[in-house]
């Protein structure tokens, strides 16, 4: 195992991954899409380096960020929303081709659970994906990318909604009225289980796999993000009335059943 890691998106999740891995003495190359952040990931005690991926080119010192790594962590999340729409598949494939000309063997990509879609009742990583969002559909087209590479160990690790102490879906939710999907179940995770699994991937060598990171814990929405806005003293979100939704339940076999993984933090009410 290399001593060296390279996190492509040194953002909400990456910075503080980073941190975790420089506690246990790696080497950390992070990228960034922002000048200002250079010199924060500086004094983090990272390898700083400024670079964007593009549809048609890779801005920055690519070359020099991926020279003498064995491991990359790409946690770039595709920007579908709004007017400025991208083809983050075109992405991939300029990274993966700067990849291939490098020494780097092991590939951690963040993917998320939107690439199984509407499916209703249990989803494991048998569970055949069915996008139904654009989102969804590059991600999966993009996971394959990757995972379709012979000369490449390759971990797709596909989180549910991400939740931090400074970060919860209800901040915006509960600016909204007439929500449907009331009875549908949650699937978050919260940020200190992003980090562990993904440094338990890198030091354990879960090579080869597809992981859902998804904390087990399930309740209706309209229960879960009403008691969530009291907690932070918001307005509850409303939710209209129908009993006929199911939705998807996430479960993280492999992490639970094959790897008795233990999830550090709660995310219940």
């Amino acid at each position: 195992m290399s001593n060296t890691i390279a996190i492509i998106g040194c953002g909400w999740l990456g910075l503080p991954l980073a941190k975790e891995f420089i506690k246990e003495n790696f080497t950390i190359k992070g990228s960034t899409t922002s000048p200002e952040k250079i010199n924060l990931l500086k004094k983090e005690g990272i390898e700083p380096y400024l670079i964007k991926l593009n549809e048609g080119e890779i801005e920055g010192s690519i070359h020099e960020f991926l020279k003498n790594v064995d491991t990359i962590i790409i946690n770039v999340p595709p920007r579908l929303r709004g007017v400025s729409k991208e083809n983050y598949v075109s992405k991939m494939h300029l990274l993966h081709s700067e990849i291939k000309r490098t020494t780097i063997k092991n590939v951690v990509f963040i993917s998320s659970t939107s690439v199984y879609g509407d499916i209703d009742g249990e989803v494991t990583e048998k569970t055949i994906p069915e996008p139904a969002t654009e989102s969804g559909k590059q991600l999966i087209v993009s996971e394959n990318i990757f995972k379709n590479d012979s000369d490449l160990k390759v971990s797709i690790i596909r989180f549910g909604g991400l939740v931090s102490e400074d970060r919860h879906p209800v901040t915006m939710l509960s600016k909204k009225d007439n929500l449907s999907n009331g009875n549908m179940p949650i699937n978050l995770i919260h940020r200190n289980d992003c980090t562990l699994i993904i440094k338990s991937v890198i030091k354990n060598c879960w090579w080869d796999t597809i992981i859902n990171g998804v904390y087990p814990y399930h309740p209706k929405k309209q229960d879960y993000y009403k008691k969530e806005a009291i907690k932070r003293n918001l307005k509850a979100p409303k939710y209209e009335p129908n009993s006929s939704e199911k939705g998807k339940i996430i479960v993280s076999e492999f992490l639970i059943n094959h790897k008795k993984f233990k999830f550090l933090t709660s995310i219940r009410n």
